[in-house]
Parts: structure tokens; sequence; C-alpha cells
């Protein structure tokens, strides 16, 4: 295994984010509940948004929980979701069942950003008796960006389908295999919770799904805390060739000394890249490590 593979997540993503920190909006429009803005919902602003759309477009979402499910189109590229703060712009819904359609908000487009707004599924945070796959979140274009979002749900909560992206200071919840998908994909200094409770005593905060060697698809975290209640994995593979990254995070004793699990491909081992590089510390215990696969591990 070589390491600049996995760095190529990095420095690929890191071109696209340093380069998109300068938006020229070319059209500005707000969403506001009360009817202080040019739309009451967040779909209906996106639906104004041109096919075709090649130019940054800015959705202004004032502060409020707005009870809808939204879709973005592959063909309305360049929108920016700007929202009043992730405690005070909340999107929400409860669909369940299929992982394919049940996402309170999806982006099948290229060049998206949101900002300050918190997604959550509620189904499985309403009851606790029939749980089922509820996504918050389904990402499937490629570059996109998320600052000082929130993600909330239990299982299946944010669905990092395909393609390029990026999150910074978000916060994540669920437990589950609640972060998951075949993303190439970066989480910078990140809060991520564990919210065990119910039927499930011990979840996957990850599942990655990397298929062939040939992939350049991971998940690499840096600067994240872990914690919460119960007790989860890290990850476990959801692909022959699962490629997820700790870099320089922290770790409460939610997460179980065994850190990784072989999930769906028992048998492959070998095959999966689970890496802790510059690992920091993990609060409340040690790890043991205590396992012979799937784990290669640079304490330096």
């Amino acid at each position: 295994m070589t390491y600049f593979s996995l760095f190529s997540i990095v420095l690929v993503l890191t071109f696209f984010i340093s380069s998109s920190f300068a938006y020229n909006f070319t059209s500005t429009v707000v969403v506001d509940k009360s009817g202080k803005g040019q739309f009451k919902t967040i779909q209906s602003a996106i639906n104004s948004v041109p096919a075709g759309n090649n130019k940054w477009f800015h959705i202004i979402v004032n502060s409020g929980v707005y009870y809808e499910k939204v879709s973005i189109s592959a063909e309305k590229e360049y929108i920016f979701l700007d929202g009043s703060g992730s405690s005070r712009t909340i999107i929400s819904w409860g669909d369940h069942q299929s992982t394919a359609t049940s996402a309170t908000f999806s982006s099948s487009a290229n060049n998206f950003v949101a900002k300050g707004i918190t997604f959550v599924n509620s189904y499985n945070i309403k009851q606790t008796t029939k749980l089922a796959p509820a996504l918050a979140v389904i990402l499937s274009g490629d570059k996109a960006a998320f600052y000082n979002c929130g993600f909330i749900g239990f299982q299946d909560t944010l669905c990092d389908f395909q393609g390029r992206h990026y999150f910074r200071s978000c916060y994540i919840e669920g437990v589950a295999d609640f972060i998951w998908g075949y993303g190439q994909s970066v989480y910078q200094n990140c809060n991520i919770k564990v919210n065990g409770r119910g039927a499930i005593s011990l979840g996957y905060i990850t599942a990655q799904g990397r298929g062939s060697a040939q992939d350049s698809n991971g998940f690499v975290f840096q600067g994240c805390n872990v914690g919460g209640i119960g007790k989860a994995y890290l990850g476990r593979a959801y692909g022959s060739f699962s490629r997820v990254v700790f870099i320089k995070s922290t770790f409460s004793s939610v997460v179980t000394p065994l850190g990784w699990d072989n999930g769906f491909h028992p048998g492959e081992e070998l095959s999966f890249i689970f890496v802790f590089l510059f690992i920091s510390t993990h609060k409340g215990g040690s790890f043991m490590f205590a396992i012979s696969y799937t784990i290669t591990i640079l304490i330096l």
C-alpha cells in the first residue's frame, strides 16, 4: 500500500477548496418562512435556478425550521445555499426505508456549497421500535462543500454517495453506518456524535464502499472529535477495498477498542485500508488493536 494514493484524496480536494472561497454571485434570492423574501420554501428557490446555470446563484435561507424535502437536480449547478447558522436554519423531513428516496436533502449537481444549515431526518428520532434507513442527506454530484453544517439522523444519516466532497466544522450524528458511500471526501474539524440507543447497542460510524484497488475514493477525517453515547466501531467495510483515514483526531470511550469491523466483506480483510495517521488521543481508555486484519497503524 502506498500512502501517496491515500493523500491523492486530500490533494484533489485541496485544489477545489482553495479555488472556491471567492464567490462572484450573479443572482441572489432570499427564502423566508414568514414571507419576507422572494420565496417561502427552499425548494421553490432552487426551482428558480435556470437549467444549465454556470454562475454562482446565492440562495439566502433565513432562520426557521423548514419542513420540506429538498432536491437539487444535476442541471442546476453553482448553487450556494446560505443559512443563518446551523442552530437557526434547519431542514427537516421524516421519510424512511429506501436509501435512494428517503433523504431530506439530495443533490446531484456539481459545484454546490452549503453553509450554516442543519439537515435532519426525523423518522428514527421520533421512535425507537421500527428503526429503518432514513437519510438526512445524499450527495451524488462532484465538488460539493459544506461549512458549519449539521447532519442529524440515526441510520444512514449522511450518504456520501459519489464525487469529491469537503466538510468543514460540521456536526454529524447517528449510530448505524451514518457516514457511508463511495465518495472521495475530506472531513475537517468535524464533531461526530454516536447516538447509541434503542435496538442498536453497537454502531458503526463509517461504511465506505470503495470497490477496487483502482478506485480513487475514500474518506479522510482530519482534526475531528468522535464522542457521544453507547459504543461504535470507527467503521466497517462496505466495499471490498474500503478506505478510511483518521488524522490527528480525538476519540472518546464511545469508540470500541477493536476499532474496525470487516462488515459486509468477511474474508477480504487484506484489501481494506483503515488507517490512524498521527493519531492524537483516545479519552477514557486505550485501544487494544487486538485484531489480525484491516488496520494499518502509523503512530508517529
